[in-house]
């Protein structure tokens, strides 16, 4: 009886631990959280800073950014005090990509009207394998220093 138990035993842990590893933990699955605007002082360009979470077991990449409120948004990396653009930035599985002050941000050109504190612009985020996220980002004061530290 033992014998028959072991395979039996090590066959259904086998198909527990598969299900474990089931579509939802291979797909990347991004939200966004603490997005916001400070209020632009040039009536031309603002800037943009967010989180995007990837809670799913694949990268992903975040390819463009959209937004009514903008001619045109760009993505910027920052090393070492040099900003460059980029045309994508890499989401890690079960990682987050931060867009903070003085790091990677978005650059918001060419506005079509200057967002004001208190007011909400819309945001599409374009990304390689998930489906299109809009997110609504708050236009804060110029001076705004988020308690989250980005």
């Amino acid at each position: 009886m033992r014998r028959s138990a072991l395979p039996v035993a090590a066959t259904a842990a086998a198909v527990a631990l598969a299900g474990c590893g089931g579509s939802g933990d291979t797909k990347a699955e991004v939200s966004v959280s603490s997005s916001y605007m400070p209020q632009p002082v040039s009536a031309d360009m603002a800037a943009g800073f967010l989180t995007i979470v990837n809670n799913g077991g694949t990268k992903d990449e975040l390819t463009k950014v959209t937004s009514d409120v903008a001619g045109d948004v760009t993505m910027h990396d920052t090393v070492g005090g040099a900003m460059e653009e980029v045309t994508s930035f890499p989401v890690p599985a079960h990682g987050r990509l931060v867009f903070k002050s003085g790091g990677n941000h978005l650059m918001f050109e060419k506005l079509k009207h200057r967002p004001e504190q208190g007011q909400t612009i819309t945001l599409k985020l374009t990304f390689a394998k998930s489906g299109p996220l809009t997110v609504e980002m708050p236009v804060k004061s110029a001076t705004y220093n988020p308690s989250t530290g980005h």
